[in-house]
């Protein structure tokens, strides 16, 4: 039987109808981001946020054509849950139509003693891998590019004729390492970071709680800096092993990395920090809440029946009140975490090997 040839126009028409399909398809996306109220962005950045400061001051940013975000992460270790949190921000202000720009400070985690150039160098190329993985379209700064300009370091000086010792200790209290022993070097770091927020020429510093005492200094030093910024900052994981200090991968049994295995995942939470019916302080909830909900929308609960059965949850206030009563055992919340965490991990490990 001979083949049946299809004519040239018909094949013309049928890729002309397909490439309309995908262009229509990708100008209904870009419609309906743009057709999102200011109320409908606003309340996306302001889920599981610590505090805005000032929402009044975000709502006027949401009116500019091209707003736009930062935030920064010493490149020392791999990226864990804790870094994960602000990441997942960075999603909710992207899709609320904000350009977002992440600084990997290599010469703030030079400063602040977390390691030599060669391996803070190592690190970075570490986070972009990290970073192009998650599939986050950002605009990745290198902070050695741009932190020796004059007009830069003149910003510094400005700003530490204005600074007290005390404030700049105070406000690297839960950024700094070994702040009982800190150097001069350390004191410089918190006035950069204000810095580069101008230099950035970003209208938001986004960052974890930890970050509040520099970016108030920012705030509060505004005239010699001549610049402001809105200032939103999510809550801190804390560590796996307890209550007293935040998710830690330097530490053991303390953090995730975003590039774990399954059985580290595992291993690792089912070791973790969970008390019956505790919920302050609760790593594993404040991971349900902070990553595995805004990524999964829903976190399944499998048991045997003498326990309650299998259930699903499609609400963290109802996961945690179930939890709160004694109705979820954490020895029914940790696999189901685990194997949560999985699926938001695994894309995230492949890509970056």
């Amino acid at each position: 039987m001979r083949a049946r040839l299809i004519p040239l126009n018909k094949i013309y028409i049928s890729l002309f109808l397909v490439i309309f399909m995908v262009k229509k398809a990708g100008n209904d996306v870009k419609k309906h981001e743009r057709e999102m109220s200011v109320e409908e962005r606003l309340e996306l950045i302001k889920r599981n946020c610590a505090e805005i400061i000032t929402e009044e001051e975000l709502r006027s940013v949401l009116g500019k054509k091209s707003p736009s975000v930062y935030c920064g992460y010493e490149p020392n270790g791999p990226m864990h849950l804790g870094h994960f949190v602000t990441i997942t921000k960075l999603i909710d202000f992207e899709r609320a139509g904000f350009k977002v720009k992440i600084l990997l400070a290599d010469v703030h985690a030079f400063l602040n003693r977390k390691g030599n150039e060669e391996q803070i160098k190592k690190e970075v190329e570490n986070w972009r891998k990290t970073i192009k993985a998650i599939g986050l379209k950002a605009e990745v700064v290198l902070g050695s590019d741009f932190q020796f300009k004059p007009d830069y370091q003149m910003d510094v000086m400005r700003l530490a004729q204005g600074l007290t010792i005390h404030r700049g200790l105070r406000s690297m209290q839960e950024v700094a390492r070994d702040i009982e022993n800190a150097t001069v070097s350390q004191l410089w770091y918190p006035l950069m970071q204000v810095v580069d927020i101008k230099h950035l020429k970003v209208d938001v510093a986004q960052g974890g709680l930890e970050q509040r005492k520099i970016h108030m200094m920012g705030k509060d030093m505004k005239k010699e800096l001549d610049f402001d910024f809105v200032a939103v900052h999510t809550p801190l994981i804390t560590s796996l092993k307890g209550p007293g200090s935040k998710m830690s991968k330097s530490i053991p049994g303390s953090g995730i990395s975003v590039t774990d295995s399954y059985e580290e995942i595992k291993n690792t939470i089912k070791g973790a920090y969970c008390p019956e019916k505790i919920v302050q302080d609760n790593p594993l909830l404040q991971i349900c809440k902070l990553i595995i909900f805004p990524h999964l929308n829903s976190l399944e609960i499998k048991r045997p029946e003498k326990f309650g059965g299998n259930k699903s949850f499609s609400s963290y206030e109802v996961l945690e009140n179930d939890f709160a009563s004694g109705r979820l055992h954490p020895m029914d919340l940790k696999p189901a975490v685990a194997d949560a965490l999985e699926k938001v991990i695994a894309p995230i490990r492949k890509g970056w090997k």
